[in-house]
C-alpha cells in the first residue's frame, strides 16, 4: 500500500469567481477526487488548493471539512490532506453496499435509458478502450466515471445518483491501483455487458453487469491492500 510522502503540485483547476465559493470548492475538489486525480498516498494541502483556486484558504478549508465529514479525505499531517486508508471490513462494506446502490440504479437505468444516453454511453465506453490501448490511467478514470455516472442518471434518481457519489468518493481514488492488473481490460467487458444489457432494456442483465465490474475491482483491491 503507498505510503503518505509526496505533495500533489499538478492539480487541474479552474479560477473561481468570488460567488459561493466554498461551494464551488468542494465540487471542484469532489471532482478531482472521483475521477481519480488523488490517489491513495498523495497528499493536497489547504495552501497549495488556495493559491490554485486564486482564493483565500477559508473557502478551502470548509470545503475540505465537508469532504472529510463524508470519508473522502482525512487530515495526515498539519494542514496536508490525503485519501482515508482502507481496511479489509471497510473495502468489503464498501463492495456490498456498491453491489446493492448501483445495481439498483442499473436496473432503474434498463427500464429509462434513452437514445441520446445510449449515444454517450457509447462514446464514454469507446475511451475508456482507447485509454486501456494506451495504458492512459488518468485517462481510464475520467472516462470510468463518466461511463458509470451516465448509467446511474439514466435510472432518474437523483437522489440515488447522489447516494451513489458518496459511495465513489471513498472508493475512487483507489481505482489507481487497479492499474498493471489487467482489471481496467476486464472491466470495459462488464462496461459492454452493461451497455448492451441497457440496450436491451434488460434489468437483471444490468445489475449483473454492474455487480461483475464491482466484484472484480474488489477482488483485485482486497489482494493490493492486505
Amino acid at each position: 500500500m503507498p505510503d503518505f510522502g509526496h505533495s500533489k503540485t499538478d492539480l487541474q483547476i479552474e479560477p473561481l469567481a468570488r460567488d459561493t465559493l466554498q461551494q464551488r470548492v468542494y465540487r471542484q475538489v469532489a471532482d478531482l477526487i472521483l475521477d481519480g486525480e488523488i490517489a491513495p498516498g498523495e497528499l493536497v494541502t489547504i495552501q497549495t488548493l488556495a493559491d490554485a483556486f486564486a482564493i483565500s484558504t477559508m473557502p478551502v478549508r470548509e470545503a475540505l471539512i465537508r469532504l472529510t465529514a463524508a470519508g473522502a479525505l482525512t487530515l495526515v499531517t498539519g494542514r496536508s490532506m490525503g485519501i482515508p486508508r482502507l481496511n479489509a471490513a471497510q473495502l468489503e462494506d464498501l463492495r456490498n453496499v456498491r453491489m446493492e446502490v448501483e445495481g439498483l440504479a442499473a436496473e432503474w437505468a434498463a427500464l429509462n435509458v434513452d437514445a441520446q444516453k445510449l449515444t454517450q454511453l457509447e462514446s464514454a465506453h469507446d475511451r475508456l478502450a482507447d485509454a486501456v490501448s494506451a495504458g492512459d490511467t488518468k485517462a481510464y478514470l475520467r472516462a470510468n466515471r463518466v461511463f458509470h455516472f451516465a448509467a446511474y442518471q439514466a435510472a432518474g434518481s437523483p437522489t440515488l445518483v447522489a447516494l451513489i457519489e458518496t459511495l465513489w468518493l471513498r472508493i475512487s481514488p483507489y481505482f489507481n491501483l487497479l492499474h498493471g492488473s489487467g482489471n481496467y481490460a476486464v472491466s470495459n467487458e462488464h462496461h459492454r455487458a452493461l451497455l448492451e444489457a441497457l440496450r436491451r432494456n434488460d434489468p437483471k442483465s444490468a445489475r449483473n453487469a454492474i455487480y461483475a465490474d464491482i466484484d472484480g475491482a474488489y477482488a483485485v483491491l482486497s489482494r493490493v491492500l492486505k
